[in-house]
C-alpha cells in the first residue's frame, strides 16, 4: 500500500478504501506472529469467490430466459441463445449496477467511519439480489431495498458476519412488503413485447404449473416465467454440487429442506389440500435457489450438526405450508428462511444444552 494511505500519511482517512482495492484479488499480507491459531485454506475471500462461481450458471441461464420469455410473448419460441441472452443481459445489467453502487458505497462509507477493513461479504449479497427479484422491478426500488438491507440488516449489527438475517432476502422482503404489486401476482413479469413489458402471474400464483401446460421437466430446466436466477433447478444444482464439494455449504441443510418440503407436500396430496404434487414444490418458485444459496448461508444458519437438520427441515416444511394455506402469498421460501434465521441461534442453543446434559448424566457421581 502507498505510504500516503498508511498511518501518518495525508490520505490515511482513506486507508480502508485503499486496503479494499489492494486486497480485492490478492491475499492480505497479514500473518499471525504469536500464540496458537487455526490455519485453514478456506477464508472469507475464498468462500465468497466459490459461492459467486456457484451462482453464475443460474445467473447466465436467467439472463437468457428473460430474452426467451420476451420473444415467446411475441410468438417466437426459438432458442436463439446469443440474441435472447443479450436481451436479458441488458435488462439485468442496470439492476446489478444499481445494487453494487448503492451497497458498496454504504459498505465503504461505514468502513471508513469505523476505521475498519472493507469485507467482501456484499460481493455475494449484491450478486444475489438481482437474481431473486423480478426483472421489471424499478431501479429506484432496487436501490432503496439495497440500502435498507445493508444498513439495517448488516451495519447496525456490526457488519459482515454479525447479521442475523440473510441480507439479500431482507432486500427482497422489503420490496415485497413495501411494493407487493411489483413483486408477485398479476404485476410480476412474464415477458415484454416491444421495448418494455407485459405482466402476468407466475406459476404459483396461478395455482400450479398446469395453468402453463408444462410439467416437471420444463420447470427443472427452467424456461418458464420467474425471477432471474430462480427458474432453472438444473443450473442451481450445478452450483449446489460445487458448494458441497468445496465444503462451503452444508448438504445436510439442503437435504433436510427437501425432506421438509416433501413431507408437508405429501400431507397436502393425501388430504386433497394441494392441487400440486409434492415433488413439484422442489422446482417451483424460489425453493431450489433458496435452499442452495440462502438457507446455507454460514452466518445466518445453524452451526451444530443436529441443528442443521432441524433448521433445514423447518425451512422446507414452512415453505410448503405457506404455499398451501396462505392464499394471499403464493411463495413461501423467503418467509421460511427469514423465520428460520431468527430461530437458528435458539436451535443451536437447545441442541448444545441437550448434548451437555446428556454428557453430564453419563459422568459418575
Amino acid at each position: 500500500m502507498l505510504k500516503i494511505f498508511e498511518k501518518g500519511g495525508k490520505l490515511y482517512w482513506l486507508h480502508s478504501t485503499a486496503d479494499a482495492f489492494e486486497t480485492f484479488l490478492n491475499v492480505p499480507p497479514t500473518v499471525t506472529r504469536s500464540g496458537a491459531h487455526v490455519r485453514d485454506a478456506i477464508d472469507l475471500k475464498r468462500i465468497i469467490i466459490i459461492a459467486l462461481i456457484a451462482a453464475i450458471p443460474a445467473a447466465l441461464f436467467g439472463m437468457w430466459n428473460v430474452g426467451y420469455q420476451h420473444n415467446l410473448t411475441l410468438g417466437d419460441g426459438r432458442l436463439q441463445i446469443p440474441a435472447n441472452f443479450w436481451y436479458g443481459f441488458l435488462k439485468v445489467l442496470p439492476i446489478y449496477i444499481v445494487t453494487y453502487v448503492v451497497g458498496l458505497a454504504i459498505e465503504f462509507g461505514t468502513a471508513q467511519i469505523r476505521g475498519e477493513e472493507v469485507n467482501e461479504g456484499f460481493l455475494m449479497t449484491g450478486f444475489l439480489i438481482p437474481l431473486i427479484i423480478p426483472v421489471t422491478t424499478p431501479l429506484w426500488m432496487v436501490g432503496l431495498a439495497t440500502a435498507f438491507s445493508v444498513i439495517f440488516c448488516k451495519e447496525v449489527f456490526g457488519g459482515t458476519g454479525m447479521n442475523i438475517w440473510n441480507p439479500a432476502l431482507v432486500a427482497r422482503a422489503f420490496l415485497f412488503f413495501s411494493y407487493p404489486n411489483q413483486m408477485s401476482g398479476a404485476n410480476c413479469w412474464i415477458a415484454r413485447p416491444g421495448p418494455d413489458a407485459v405482466t402476468g402471474a407466475t406459476p404459483l400464483a396461478l395455482d400450479g404449473p398446469a395453468q402453463y401446460g408444462t410439467g416437471f421437466l420444463d420447470y427443472f430446466i427452467g424456461a418458464v416465467p420467474g425471477s432471474v436466477g430462480e427458474t432453472s433447478t438444473l443450473c442451481i444444482l450445478l452450483g449446489a454440487f460445487l458448494l458441497i464439494w468445496t465444503g462451503v455449504a452444508s448438504w445436510k441443510i439442503m437435504a433436510a429442506s427437501i425432506a421438509g418440503a416433501l413431507a408437508v407436500g405429501l400431507v397436502g396430496d393425501l388430504t386433497g389440500v394441494s392441487a400440486i404434487p409434492c415433488y413439484m414444490h422442489l422446482v417451483l418458485g424460489g425453493f431450489a435457489f433458496g435452499t442452495v444459496f440462502m438457507a446455507t448461508d454460514p452466518v445466518t444458519s445453524c452451526q451444530t450438526e443436529c441443528g442443521k437438520w432441524i433448521y433445514g427441515f423447518i425451512i422446507g416444511a414452512l415453505c410448503v405450508t405457506v404455499r398451501l394455506f396462505n392464499p394471499g402469498y403464493a411463495e413461501g421460501m423467503m418467509l421460511a428462511i427469514l423465520l428460520a434465521n431468527t430461530f437458528a441461534p435458539l436451535i443451536d442453543e437447545c441442541v448444545t444444552s441437550r448434548h451437555i446434559s446428556k454428557k453430564n448424566r453419563q459422568i459418575p457421581a
